[in-house]
């Protein structure tokens, strides 16, 4: 009786995680949901939101942004007809404020526009020819959200669920989760989805024509990877019995596979003009630095006054038809005040956690020296905002700033530290331009091998393994060394 008490409580238990994660409101789950847009994808979802909620207006020209970026100055005299502002939380005759807000009237760069498809697009496209239940799609499309640049999944199954039913509302197991990633990783180019370079290889291995030699090479690559990985060949010639030239072609078939399969996807896109619309435009002015949100070609939003009056109207009534008017109304009028409040939460989220970023990498911004910055994680940015380390999470990926030295993406800026023999930690940029440096002056008949590159940053005071060297030297896309040689 007492093991049949203890399920009981463990059952309970169980329960009562599930209704929290239920417990999370509508209007949490949809400012959640704007917040991982990008600002390409925002203007689409506020236009789709505008065409089905008619309780939503777009600002009149007059209240719109100036061409100059700057916002056209208005009557201060307006009162409470001052136009909501979606992306202040503020009238019109409010002031602007804040360390970081862009100049008034002042010319903002041209914003790029991409005029090709993106990495994203592509498997989009891909994913919209296959027949999948709408359940099956909602995960399709988080799974394909979740894969970097380089085109592995770069969360664990588990991690997925979670954040499905925390999000989304969608509880999915990770058999269900897992079953939906197979059909991902049958797209195009092969490798596509992976969770780690072992099942990158394994999946383009399985794309080539079968016979002895690939059997041979997945056999490989399933059974003996760490030996593959750390380049001992005569221990997988050994246990697979065969000779040392027969397991060389073997190897040189492996080598061709590619570690980065996203990587292929960008090449055919670059061949195309494919610019990154920024999310942040940052511009320096002596010691100042000042950043604007680009809002690009978002509309403004303002709760409809015609149906606040259609409202008023329809409550003073008594027929079921008019009650079922103002249920109708209330609730459209809800929705929209309820975008408006998520856009404007959005803003700032956004803008608190570029501030954040700016404050840490301040030297950086306004020197545009890549040794200058500094460590920095996630963790770091949401002591600094007070916000939860998803949610810098949730703002940091896919999205970019413009800044005086070049476009770059926010995770950029953040990196691992390195200790140096003085005991100051750097970032490990600084090793990454080292490294650059050192094997752009090396002898191509004789490149440096990792070893030498250790024993060069050992001088420089960085005492760091040989296998830290080649991930970061992998990191920033420098070759081993037999093929850097000429």
């Amino acid at each position: 009786m007492a093991a049949d008490s203890n399920s009981m409580n463990q059952t309970q238990a169980q329960v009562q995680s599930q209704t929290m994660v239920q417990t999370l409101s509508p209007q949490q789950v949809l400012e959640a949901r704007l917040l991982q847009l990008s600002t390409v994808e925002l203007e689409e979802h506020v236009r789709a939101e505008l065409a089905d909620n008619p309780a939503l207006e777009d600002l009149p020209q007059e209240y719109a942004p100036a061409q100059d970026g700057s916002r056209e100055e208005q009557d201060t005299d307006s009162g409470d007809d001052a136009p909501y502002d979606a992306w202040t939380g503020e009238s019109d005759d409010d002031t602007d404020g804040g360390q970081y807000s862009g100049r008034r009237g002042e010319m903002m760069p041209e914003i790029p526009i991409a005029d090709s498809l993106s990495f994203y697009d592509l498997l989009a496209e891909q994913l919209a020819e296959q027949d999948l239940s709408e359940r099956q799609r909602k995960i399709a499309d988080y799974l394909i959200g979740s894969i970097d640049n380089d085109g592995f999944l770069d969360k664990n199954l588990q991690a997925v669920s979670d954040d499905l039913a925390f999000y989304y509302n969608l509880e999915a197991g990770t058999d269900e989760i897992g079953q939906v990633l197979e059909i991902i990783q049958e797209f195009d180019p092969a490798g596509i989805g992976a969770r780690d370079l072992q099942e990158c290889l394994l999946l383009q291995l399985k794309r080539k024509p079968q016979g002895d030699s690939i059997d041979l090479q997945i056999k490989i690559i399933t059974d003996m990877f760490d030996e593959f990985t750390h380049k001992r060949w005569d221990r997988i010639a050994q246990r697979l019995g065969l000779d040392e030239l027969t397991t060389q072609g073997l190897i040189e078939e492996l080598v061709r596979l590619n570690p980065r399969p996203g990587s292929a996807l960008g090449e055919v896109i670059g061949h195309s003009r494919q610019v990154v619309v920024p999310d942040f435009i940052l511009e320096c002015y002596d010691d100042e630095i000042h950043f604007s949100l680009n809002t690009g070609n978002i509309p403004q939003l303002r709760v409809s006054q015609e149906y606040i009056d259609m409202l008023e109207v329809q409550s003073k009534g008594t027929s079921s038809s008019q009650r079922a008017a103002a249920i109708y109304l209330k609730r459209k009028l809800e929705s929209a005040k309820g975008f408006i409040e998520a856009i404007k939460q959005r803003h700032h989220t956004m803008v608190r956690t570029m501030q954040a970023i700016v404050d840490m990498q301040r030297s950086y911004f306004l020197e545009g020296d890549e040794t200058l910055l500094k460590p920095m994680i996630l963790k770091d940015i949401a002591k600094l905002t007070g916000l939860d380390i998803s949610t810098v999470s949730r703002v940091t990926s896919g999205k970019y700033v413009q800044t005086p030295y070049g476009t770059f993406a926010l995770k950029w800026f953040f990196t691992d530290g390195v200790v140096g023999q003085d005991g100051q930690e750097v970032s490990v940029k600084q090793i990454h331009q080292l490294l650059r440096q050192f094997t752009d002056g090396e002898d191509p008949q004789a490149p440096l091998s990792d070893g030498q590159l250790a024993q060069m940053l050992k001088d420089k005071g960085f005492n760091l393994a040989r296998r830290t060297i080649a991930k970061y030297r992998d990191q920033i896309g420098i070759p081993v060394a037999r093929l850097r040689r000429k």
